[in-house]
């Protein structure tokens, strides 16, 4: 170790960081970018604090470790930005508190309605065709109304 370390000089750790950096690229996950982080900043120490290769290794280790802990809890984090539309992925929960009209008789609890130029599957109260009826619910794509 000590003649690979020798050999290299300083320049092993600038080039273990752009070879992880690089692996980070092609292998699937996102480890390798906090290693490669993790060997660059071992390089700039080395520009200013002479240290043992040992002592290098040690570094190594101890800021992977950091470094892949913070970049996991980065990640993991909750999503805390806000969306102007909510419901985009979840059309029919947009359709919740809208009045439409009756286009097929809801009779037995069942029927639809006219939404833009499309018929949705309701279930609620009976209803006659041409009745206004109000979305108060989403049940899978199962539109849930009451009477207007």
């Amino acid at each position: 170790m000590e003649e690979f370390f020798a050999t290299w000089g300083d320049w092993t750790w600038w080039i273990l960081a752009v070879a992880l950096a690089a692996l980070e690229m092609v292998v699937p996950g996102v480890l390798l970018i906090w290693l490669a982080a993790a060997a660059a900043v071992v390089a700039l120490i080395g520009l200013v604090l002479p240290l043992a290769w040992q002592g290098e290794v040690a570094l190594f280790a101890i800021l992977s470790v950091a470094f892949a802990y913070a970049g996991y809890r980065w990640s993991n984090q909750p999503n805390q930005q806000t969306s102007d539309k909510p419901n985009l992925n979840q059309r029919g929960q947009s359709y919740v508190g809208r009045t439409f009209v009756v286009a097929e008789a809801i009779e037995n609890g069942r029927g639809k309605v006219t939404v833009g130029d499309t018929l949705w599957p309701v279930s609620g109260a009976d209803a006659q065709i041409g009745a206004s009826v109000r979305v108060t619910s989403v049940d899978g794509a199962m539109l849930c109304v009451e009477p207007a």
